[in-house]
């Protein structure tokens, strides 16, 4: 019987080439199963990207509105310029120096300051110190005795000169009162004349018999004049 082997054959010719392939391939699978990694189903996020609320968004619909352009602005005023002939003579300003020298001598002298007055501010008629005196009540002999003369003249003038029947000229009937306010300011004259009354023609006519007034000595207080305020009802009646 014969052997099947090649009695030639050298068995040992490439058992380094195959031991070399062998270790890489070793080293090549320990490698990828330490690299190897694996992960947990559950801890995987997968989420998914509804479209569905993307259709209902609404798209908002810009209008171009063509606005016109500003106008251009104005030309610039052209500039006057005024032309001097060589002839005319200038005059020149002279500025002279307000150095001083130090060897003058100026004598400072004490300066005293202005004393500064407290300005009053308007009293009222029955708080004055001193009432303002009406034309015909300066001979009295006190504050008490001029107010009352005062209120009592000025009273008298009113009647005298408010037209009455100006209230059946309106239409007006029955007791009709008007309020008064002024002021006697520092110098004796009428001022700030307010009225209220039922009808417009009413006011109108009292602050004009206000304003007739004669001019009166100015109220004082601490002795200095100062203005005063004064309220004066009016009340008339009108027969139907």
């Amino acid at each position: 019987m014969e052997p099947k082997k090649n009695p030639k054959a050298d068995l040992t010719k490439r058992s380094v080439l195959f031991l070399q392939l062998g270790l890489i391939l070793v080293l090549l699978i320990t490698y990828v199963s330490i690299e190897w990694k694996t992960y947990d189903k559950d801890a995987i996020d997968q989420g998914q990207l509804d479209l569905g609320d993307l259709d209902d968004e609404e798209i908002p619909i810009t209008e171009l509105l063509n606005t016109p352009p500003p106008p251009p602005p104005p030309p610039p005023a052209p500039e006057i310029i005024e032309v001097v002939e060589d002839e005319e003579e200038v005059e020149e300003t002279i500025i002279e120096s307000t150095e001083t020298n130090q060897e003058e001598i100026v004598e400072v002298r004490e300066i005293v300051e202005a004393p500064v007055e407290d300005e009053i501010a308007d009293v009222p008629f029955a708080v004055i110190e001193n009432v303002p005196i009406f034309p015909g009540c300066e001979n009295l002999p006190n504050n008490d005795a001029r107010k009352k003369c005062m209120s009592e003249k000025v009273q008298e003038f009113v009647n005298r000169k408010f037209n009455t029947d100006l209230g059946s000229q309106l239409g007006l009937s029955g007791v009709n009162r008007i309020i008064v306010q002024f002021k006697i300011d520092k110098s004796g004259n009428i001022t700030d004349v307010r009225s209220r009354a039922p009808h417009p023609r009413l006011e109108q006519e009292a602050a004009r018999v206000i304003n007739s007034l004669p001019k009166m000595q100015p109220g004082k207080q601490r002795g200095k004049p100062v203005g005063v305020m004064y309220s004066l009802p009016i009340v008339f009646q009108v027969q139907d």
